[in-house]
């Protein structure tokens, strides 16, 4: 895939939260919430604090869905993010 944010923007692929619970209850698609978590696939050239391969934390709702050759990212503002995980 082949494509560069422009201005303060990120591209990050949601990681998919856990399917059961720690009891082992399965929770079913239409039950689960959007992850909020990610990792960053592609970074503007204004950005500076993150880089590739970093996992974010960010808003539920935050955000721009696209689709590329099949799988689902987000375009987030910066200001979206609320930080860096295990940084």
């Amino acid at each position: 895939m082949n494509f560069q944010p422009l201005g303060n923007r990120v591209l990050v692929k949601r990681v998919e939260e856990a399917t059961t619970t720690v009891s082992g209850i399965i929770i079913p698609d239409n039950a689960k919430e959007k992850p909020s978590r990610g990792e960053v696939v592609a970074v503007s050239t204004e950005v500076t604090v993150l880089k590739n391969s970093d996992q974010v934390l960010f808003g539920k709702y935050a955000g721009d869905e696209v689709t590329f050759e099949s799988e689902k990212y987000v375009v987030l503002n910066v200001e979206d993010i609320f930080g860096i995980i295990g940084a």
